[in-house]
């Protein structure tokens, strides 16, 4: 789907094309139950409650959301790539059903020992996604549950929240300075009602 086009589609008053409002989600502990050995499975995955309504409203309220994850269990051939797929297109389609929308996921597959550049906390997959969707990065929100998260958003200039879901607890402590929700529904409820800082 290219970048721009769909109900969130806005122009400005000249005419010009712009890019739609963002918002950036990481994926275990925020979208889904998080687990210490990777999900591995559709059967392994599971949502958090609350998620598939609060993407449902973020699409009602225009924005495009896309997701950015760490998924080195493919680099450590824990899992295949084309079963990785099937896990997101079965996130996606669920997302649709409930009214949402998961528009792209971007990911890394690697080991952090392959020091590449898209593996979180660098920020690769967040410039990626902002060069293919045209968004400003200082007025898009990233949230997350862990502190490599908070680091991604800082490097790429975008604005971090935490949930306390997944990893969310511990890197609240590590980070007291990031706003901190308790889960994507309560991040939705303070973005829609303006009371985000």
């Amino acid at each position: 789907m290219p970048p721009f086009s769909g109900p969130n589609e806005n122009f400005s008053m000249d005419g010009l094309s712009k890019a739609p409002p963002i918002v950036l989600l990481d994926r275990d502990g925020v979208i889904n139950r998080d687990r210490p050995d990777y999900v591995l499975s559709l059967e392994e995955f599971a949502f958090l409650p609350g998620v598939l309504s609060a993407l449902a409203e973020l699409h009602r309220l225009g924005y495009t959301v896309l997701v950015i994850t760490n998924q080195a269990c493919v680099g450590k051939g824990l899992l295949s790539a084309e079963n990785l797929d099937k896990i997101h297109h079965f996130m996606q389609e669920q997302c649709k059903m409930a009214g949402g929308s998961l528009e792209k996921i971007y990911l890394c597959p690697h080991l952090a020992s392959e020091a590449c550049s898209c593996r979180k906390p660098k920020p690769g997959l967040i410039l990626r996604a902002q060069a293919e969707w045209g968004f400003d990065p200082a007025t898009t929100w990233f949230v997350g549950d862990a502190g490599r998260d908070v680091l991604a958003a800082r490097a790429a200039g975008c604005r971090p929240a935490l949930v306390r879901t997944g990893k969310g607890e511990e890197s609240a402590r590590e980070h007291p300075e990031v706003p901190v929700f308790a889960d994507l529904s309560a991040f939705v409820e303070h973005l829609q009602a303006g009371r985000l800082p």
